[in-house]
């Protein structure tokens, strides 16, 4: 459960942060006018993330057993690559992003209400279709048939919305290179969770072979069933039989991600400035 809140708090605090830098310049510019069509793009974003979101869920359940283990095992690797581009891009980006969003919005108010609604939808829906993938690949790695996978995002989200608010508002503010980094760091471990459960549909599906194959076998020392067992698959997704192919994925992507994620950035550039100017979207929303 600890794992998709992770993932709920931080994808939601990217798209709270998106749309308080939108909401927020509309105001300092005084262009309220503007801000019904731009929140008719976010509502748009959200809409079709949800709506993408029970498609996932709903629309494989008349397919065929390997029909449905070979589209999540491969589902689950697509939104590994695309979350592990998305933490990659944020950390690269994030001291930049205020600017880009409200370069685009100057572009926007001249062409018109339909390009406002476009910009909004664009900043918003990305983040929306992401999450949206990641979200099912990780509930459903985390545990089908329990809703706690499901919970665990959901409150995520919520603390999100609020931590957002809280930062329109001015009333918090807190470092968010160090939140991203940190929250950065563990998502990839939540990710190579992911992908090693991806590969092992891919192999009950038939895709790949090995599927008999054990890395080990340690589930009389962790049952799956035991208080512990279901702490350590809800958090990382553990797997106390893994396979061989699930194993070396796994290895593999957690010790290259993870220390390219955690080199120091901009080599050649300074130290001193990646480490503050993202502060700059939490605390420049004024009071609207």
């Amino acid at each position: 459960m600890f794992g998709n809140y992770l993932i709920g708090l931080r994808e939601g605090l990217e798209a709270s942060l998106v749309v308080c830098i939108l909401i927020a310049y509309l105001v300092k510019t005084d262009n309220r006018a503007a801000l019904r069509p731009v929140w008719l793009g976010i509502g748009i974003a959200c809409t079709l993330s949800l709506a993408f979101g029970a498609l996932l869920t709903f629309g494989t359940q008349e397919l065929t057993f390997e029909a449905q283990e070979l589209l999540g095992g491969s589902l689950s690797i697509i939104s590994v690559v695309l979350v592990t581009w998305m933490v990659f891009w944020m950390k690269k980006t994030a001291r930049h992003l205020k600017g880009e969003l409200e370069g685009k919005l100057d572009a926007a108010l001249a062409m018109g209400t339909g390009a406002l609604v476009a910009t909004a939808f664009l900043a918003v829906g990305r983040e929306g279709l992401e999450t949206a993938l990641f979200v099912w690949a990780s509930v459903r790695a985390s545990g089908e048939g329990s809703s706690a996978p499901l919970i665990g995002v959901l409150l995520g989200i919520a603390t999100a919305i609020v931590l957002g608010w809280l930062f329109y508002r001015g009333a918090l503010k807190i470092n968010l290179a160090k939140f991203f980094r940190w929250t950065g760091g563990m998502l990839v471990v939540v990710a190579a969770g992911v992908l090693a459960y991806g590969v092992h549909d891919l192999q009950e599906a038939g895709f790949l072979g090995g599927l008999q194959d054990k890395a080990f076998d340690i589930s009389s020392a962790i049952p799956p069933d035991s208080w512990y067992g279901v702490l350590l698959k809800g958090v990382f997704n553990f797997q106390p039989d893994p396979t061989v192919h699930q194993l070396v994925v796994w290895s593999l992507y957690l010790l290259v991600v993870l220390a390219l994620f955690l080199a120091p950035a901009g080599l050649g550039r300074g130290s001193a400035a990646p480490a503050a100017a993202p502060k700059e979207p939490a605390g420049t929303p004024p009071r609207g």
